[in-house]
């Protein structure tokens, strides 16, 4: 009999030692922070748009109240109605028409930078930039980047919209000067603006005749630092991206350089450093190398 009871006592250890299973579920809502997402691009899109209708804002106002008058006077005269809807109708024509072509404007600026710029580099430098070009162009989902190597004292890359592929620069200096791993992380930082569909209204702020804080907004405040999240994480290796950023960071650009030139105060917001040439930088501007390599560094 007391055998059976300290069977029976086991069993029910046991029985209760043994946590019963429970399946792993995924949560459905969970994004990863570090990986571009749909509602991201169509927000930096969206931000394009409404400084284009912004930059409309006077002329709406004027055809809106020629409508209101219009269809005040209809109780005079039936065909005021009929004015009114035709000139509806042709300004929201003109408004599709204005909107789709300054969506375009930022194509302009590749034509500008490669007349600007005068092409350099060996053919090994060629070749290396084409090899990296072409193995983060699968990483990051790019197609048809054209790269250039360009004459320039200072360290920096920029990826700019060409019809309807995209055109890489890189100056010389940061070819001749960078490691392998600083200079694919330079490139997954470009491709990561085009990834998070920052590129449009960055390049259309630098092809615009913009005063500096409109062009910034326009642009987008902390893309630069965003597209260092992507790029680090689709390359796996954040430091290979703060070393780049210090490098940037530590060099006085030679007097020579494009990117003291003035013109390149407007071109600024497509470049992978765009605080190059800057006499000082703001405590915790965000387009800060130093800053960004320290947040980078933190990983």
């Amino acid at each position: 009999m007391a055998t059976k009871q300290r069977s029976r006592s086991r069993r029910s250890a046991s029985s209760r030692a043994a946590a019963p299973y429970v399946a792993p579920v995924l949560d459905p809502t969970w994004e990863n922070p570090y990986a571009p997402s749909t509602q991201e691009r169509l927000a930096h899109q969206a931000a394009l748009r409404r400084f284009a209708r912004r930059r409309q804002t006077v002329p709406s106002v004027v055809v809106a109240t020629v409508v209101v008058v219009l269809l005040v006077l209809a109780m005079v005269s039936a065909w005021f109605v009929l004015g009114a809807v035709v000139v509806a109708g042709l300004y929201a024509w003109y408004l599709y028409r204005y909107l789709r072509d300054f969506e375009r404007r930022s194509l302009a600026l590749e034509g500008v930078l490669r007349k600007s710029f005068t092409l350099a580099g060996s053919a090994g430098e060629v070749a290396r930039l084409a090899t990296v070009v072409d193995r983060l162009s699968a990483t990051f989902g790019v197609d048809g980047v054209v790269p250039y190597i360009v004459d320039d004292g200072g360290y920096n890359a920029a990826l700019v919209p060409s019809g309807d592929g995209l055109s890489l620069f890189v100056t010389n200096a940061l070819m001749r000067d960078f490691e392998l791993i600083e200079l694919e992380a330079v490139v997954a930082h470009c491709f990561a603006r085009q990834r998070i569909g920052a590129l449009g209204r960055q390049a259309t702020a630098a092809a615009l005749a913009l005063s500096e804080s409109t062009a910034r907004q326009l642009a987008g405040v902390g893309v630069a630092y965003r597209a260092d999240e992507v790029a680090a994480a689709a390359i796996r290796y954040p430091l290979g991206l703060a070393a780049a950023l210090r490098r940037c960071a530590s060099q006085t650009p030679p007097s020579h350089t494009l990117l003291r030139d003035r013109r390149f105060e407007s071109w600024r917001w497509v470049f992978f450093n765009p605080a190059a040439g800057r006499d000082s930088i703001e405590v915790g501007d965000l387009d800060d190398p130093l800053v960004r390599a320290r947040a980078l560094e933190e990983w």
